[in-house]
């Protein structure tokens, strides 16, 4: 993907019409995103043609023509529990549920037609998500499930392939950014013993993967101390190379287009474009939405993303860069084994002298535009534990700070800001326990993992028990009650909580 990408899809001419405009605009549906899975019931263009012939019309219903050309989507349904299931029952009574089969090649959805089956979040998220993905593939990995982790690895590249990155999910209105780059630890829960593997499915892997890391180092090439950003990658002062979270595109979001709209209405007109980008680069990080972005963090529109490098994504950058130099090395690849380990060398000593305070004993995101460390404190400084890049009295140093300041009766807050944004207090995830405490057993802190684990299962187990299903993410300061914030209600499912659900159990028997 290049800064003059172009993605050729029918549902975008609709994303960028009069019509889709003023049913967001008008605010037809609670949901923005309602409208954006619609089929219409002949082809795009037919669609519009028919509102430009009806529109001035004295009797003309923009909500009546929704409903005569339009199929809209429903929120996944899923079955509360049976009395006699278990937790784990449920959830793999769930998986068939969020199965979907490979996708018919239909030019009438906004959904990217996937070759391979996959799995789907719940609720309103009806297609796969990237990041979330890799949690799911955990739970799947104890259920039995590796053909279907290895089929979603398979739908990832195909899509990277198509469209020059794999984007944050399989609809046409998220061409243009990415997420967490987990594809290569999603590879090595497919690939047990390399040498028994599918060898035409590991080299073809292993190029998904390098692939993945050009997409995210684009533009490498042509940075200099004069102009040190482009796209996702920076070039810092020591000559060092870091990533961001970055869109080429700076409009709103298509599936958040009232949204969007309304809150950049708060801003000067030569602000909002900045905007747009900054709120599109902060879904690609899949902490949508964080203080850890704001200036002023209970104010949204002060995001300022793509002037911060996160400490976590540079973590799997450098898991990217040593997975590459490890199935290199096991194939005897010994140049670019050599080269992707020298990359992730470098990084590595970037991480400890940008992300980590000896100050505070703590990591954190960094402002490469004013050239110094942010000050909020969330769960992202697990990562250089997760990825084993800290030393000894670093991840000691971290684990104090998570037991004192983060460790509720429920689990991990996500930050220590309370604000109104899902990824702040008293929220909790579980991809972030996941990093947690692996990252905390690394370094042979189990007896605090466990504690961590013990804490968000009784947390997931107490609101199975009372409502009969599984949410995607959890108060866990109050446990009686809901988690909250962002721009949608809390969603039940929930793929990424249902696999660290099944892993934490199998780490505790």
């Amino acid at each position: 993907m290049n800064d003059s990408i172009s993605f050729d899809h029918p549902s975008i001419v609709f994303f960028e019409s009069e019509l889709f405009k003023r049913i967001q605009l008008e605010g037809l549906f609670t949901d923005s995103k309602t409208i954006c899975d619609a089929l219409p019931l002949s082809s795009w263009s037919d669609v519009l043609e028919k509102y430009e012939q009806q529109k001035l019309l004295p009797t003309f219903s923009l909500l009546e023509f929704v409903k005569r050309y339009f199929t809209l989507p429903k929120e996944i349904e899923l079955n509360d529990s049976l009395p006699s299931q278990s937790l784990n029952q449920y959830i793999q009574a769930l998986w068939p549920k969020l199965t979907r089969q490979p996708d018919p090649k239909d030019a009438t959805s906004s959904l990217l037609a996937l070759e391979h089956s996959y799995i789907v979040p719940g609720g309103r998220f009806r297609e796969i998500y990237y990041w979330d993905s890799y949690f799911t593939a955990l739970g799947l990995k104890q259920s039995g499930y590796t053909h279907l982790i290895q089929d979603m690895v398979l739908n990832f590249i195909e899509l990277q392939d198509r469209i020059g990155c794999i984007p944050n999910g399989n609809r046409s209105y998220y061409y243009s950014r990415s997420q967490p780059p987990v594809l290569g630890m999603m590879v090595d829960l497919c690939i047990d013993n390399i040498e028994t593997s599918d060898t035409d499915f590991v080299l073809r892997c292993i190029e998904g993967m390098e692939k993945e890391y050009c997409f995210w180092m684009h533009g490498k090439e042509q940075l200099s101390h004069q102009d040190c950003a482009k796209g996702r990658v920076v070039k810092m002062p020591c000559g060092a190379f870091l990533n961001r979270y970055w869109d080429n595109i700076a409009t709103p979001r298509t599936e958040s287009y009232l949204e969007d709209i309304e809150l950049a209405a708060e801003l000067p007109l030569d602000k909002r474009a900045d905007f747009y980008r900054n709120i599109r680069a902060a879904c690609e990080s899949g902490w949508d939405f964080s203080s850890r972005w704001l200036r002023d963090a209970q104010a949204l529109s002060s995001i300022e993303t793509i002037e911060i490098l996160p400490v976590d994504l540079n973590c799997l950058m450098y898991q990217l860069e040593r997975n590459l130099a490890k199935y290199h090395g096991l194939l005897n690849h010994h140049d670019q084994a050599a080269r992707f380990g020298d990359l992730a060398d470098a990084r590595k000593a970037a991480i400890d002298r940008y992300f980590w305070s000896a100050q505070e004993q703590f990591y954190f995101d960094y402002q490469f535009v004013k050239q110094q460390p942010l000050k909020v404190r969330s769960l992202a400084a697990t990562l250089p534990l997760f990825v084993e890049i800290a030393n000894a009295q670093q991840a000691k140093s971290v684990k104090e700070v998570l037991m004192s300041t983060f460790l509720q009766e429920g689990g991990l807050v996500t930050t220590l800001n309370v604000t109104n944004q899902q990824w702040d207090s008293p929220n909790g995830w579980a991809p972030l326990h996941w990093f947690a405490v692996i990252g905390l057993r690394n370094y042979g802190h189990v007896a605090d993992g466990n504690n961590i684990m013990q804490r968000w299962l009784k947390t997931v187990d107490a609101h199975f028990s009372k409502t009969g299903n599984i949410m995607e993410k959890y108060n866990v300061q109050s446990l009686d009650n809901l988690a909250h914030g962002g721009e949608y209600e809390v969603q039940q499912g929930f793929g990424w909580t249902n696999g660290v659900t099944l892993a934490f159990h199998e780490m505790l028997d």
